[in-house]
């Protein structure tokens, strides 16, 4: 029989891994067409394969506390990803990635610390080993110039609006865990669209990027999929812990497809997520 705490990491990775090819595609799309129509068509991707998952696998629909929950979850997302696209737009990245995803780690492991006991002493130098490579990989520390109060006003937000995801997800992923992700992304459209009337920020992007788009968003829903599944295999701090290792992803997809240098300190990153890996696992 496969150990949980192996299940917890291994489905974590896989979200991680699908997380990070989908920031990589939706950030390759929105250097070509509108960042809003883009966090918007990958939400919508998810309500269709999710739906068309669920039905097809025959997953039975959990009571109404459970859709609710995923709806929950769905306007915790969409707050999040706005306000990591607000911060980074706002040219301030180095600050912004790696903060917003140590934070999204944060919320559920000190949740979990609460509900679910503290997790054993080595996995809990792997919890420390993982943040660090998160901010080191994501480009933490790069920006020189000084941090005001104010500029971590939107990548708090966001890491809050991600972790409060993960807490939410956790909450029915033992019920079920396709309908209440595609409750999730319905909440997540509805609170885009809401959003996008009121700024008027959306452009239908073309046909040579919305193909690339529509990847951005099967990746992302695969990415909520294996994270839903770490959740309902063991602990919900292993589960975001691990998942939170998605900025990795982004950056060596980057290395690899688009020939950008990672520097000294990414890849010690790198290797930190490594260690971070082993620690969580054994």
């Amino acid at each position: 029989m496969i150990p949980a705490e192996f299940l917890v990491v291994f489905f974590g990775l896989l979200a991680a891994i699908s997380w990070g090819a989908g920031d990589f595609s939706g950030g390759f799309a929105s250097k070509r067409a509108n960042v809003y129509s883009v966090v918007l068509i990958t939400q919508a991707v998810g309500v269709f394969l999710l739906a068309a998952s669920a039905y097809f696998m025959g997953e039975i629909v959990p009571p109404l506390g459970g859709m609710i929950w995923g709806a929950v979850a769905g306007v915790f997302i969409s707050i999040g990803l706005l306000a990591l696209y607000r911060g980074l737009s706002q040219g301030r990245m180095g600050l912004v990635a790696p903060t917003s995803a140590v934070v999204a780690a944060a919320v559920p492991a000190i949740y979990g610390a609460f509900y679910e006991g503290l997790p054993a002493i080595h996995q809990m130098i792997g919890f420390a080993f993982a943040l660090v490579a998160v901010w080191l990989i994501a480009g933490g520390g790069d920006e020189s110039s000084k941090i005001e109060r104010s500029d971590l006003i939107l990548p708090l937000i966001a890491g809050t609006g991600f972790g409060l995801f993960f807490i939410s997800i956790d909450k029915v992923s033992d019920t079920a865990v396709l309908w209440p992700l595609t409750a999730a992304r319905i909440a997540a459209v509805i609170t885009l669209l809401i959003f996008i009337a009121a700024s008027r920020q959306v452009y239908i992007p073309s046909k040579k990027v919305l193909p690339i788009v529509l990847i951005a968003g099967v990746f992302d829903t695969g990415g909520n999929t294996f994270f839903a599944l770490a959740s309902q295999a063991g602990r919900l701090d292993i589960a975001s812990i691990t998942s939170s290792l998605y900025p990795a992803g982004t950056v060596l997809l980057a290395w690899i497809i688009l020939k950008e240098k990672l520097s000294t300190k990414q890849w010690v990153g790198v290797a930190a997520a490594l260690v971070a890996i082993v620690f969580i696992s054994s």
